[in-house]
């Protein structure tokens, strides 16, 4: 691990700066003649990919604000939502918006990123909502511990992460059902090609991947750093 007081405040407000700017830059494409059903009822917000740089964004935020505060900072309440903001969230749906994405597009692009939208999203923009937020999940993992909610009982922390997947999960799958009925278009193409009964197993597979990252955010966490504890 790299810890250091002078590089943690560099790399939070470094990141958090970028994915601002990123965010930025797709939200002032809201309202330009976009390919059909893009930003369409909606705009960005019903994206989970512009959701996790929203839920990125935030956490970078906390971060730089925590780094940058004087004091003894590890015990701090401003420390303790950044943990939880980073185990239950901003790691695991993170990752899972990486993983997912590009083992739909090695597959078949069309399904989640039409060829269409190349013409008016260039391909760092791509890589910014898509690439880079694995690598910095995995360096935020290296350049600070992180506390993970524990009990006394690890099947309840387990039920608590789960709960809150849960939540996160069916209500961006409200979101989604609602763009459709309204204007019959699916948010991602992909959706498309499933049954009702294939719909919800497909959300439920997600769950359950958010959950498992989770856990290996975890433990990863305890690997790198449980010789410095």
């Amino acid at each position: 691990p790299f810890s250091s007081t002078t590089l943690r405040p560099r790399v939070s407000v470094t990141t958090f700066s970028w994915y601002a700017f990123v965010v930025k830059t797709l939200a002032a494409k809201n309202g330009e003649k976009l390919p059909p059903g893009i930003f369409v009822y909606g705009g960005p917000w019903k994206y989970l990919t512009f959701l996790n740089l929203l839920l990125q964004m935030s956490f970078f935020g906390l971060a730089a604000l925590n780094d940058l505060q004087p004091g003894k900072k590890s015990e701090s309440t401003l420390n303790r939502c950044k943990d939880l903001l980073f185990s239950v969230f901003a790691f695991p749906v993170g990752m899972f918006v990486v993983l997912l994405f590009w083992t739909i597009f090695a597959y078949d692009r069309e399904l989640v990123y039409p060829t269409t939208i190349d013409t008016f999203f260039p391909p760092w923009i791509n890589h910014a909502m898509h690439t880079f937020v694995l690598p910095v999940s995995l360096g935020e993992v290296l350049v600070q511990p992180h506390i993970y909610p524990q009990t006394k009982h690890a099947l309840a922390t387990v039920q608590d992460v789960l709960t809150d997947t849960v939540y996160l999960s069916l209500n961006m799958f409200c979101r989604i059902i609602w763009v459709y009925l309204s204007v019959g278009i699916w948010v991602y193409p992909l959706l498309g090609h499933f049954s009702t009964a294939g719909l919800m197993g497909f959300f439920f597979f997600n769950m359950s991947v958010v959950t498992l990252l989770y856990v290996i955010g975890d433990k990863l966490n305890s690997h790198v750093w449980s010789k410095i504890h």
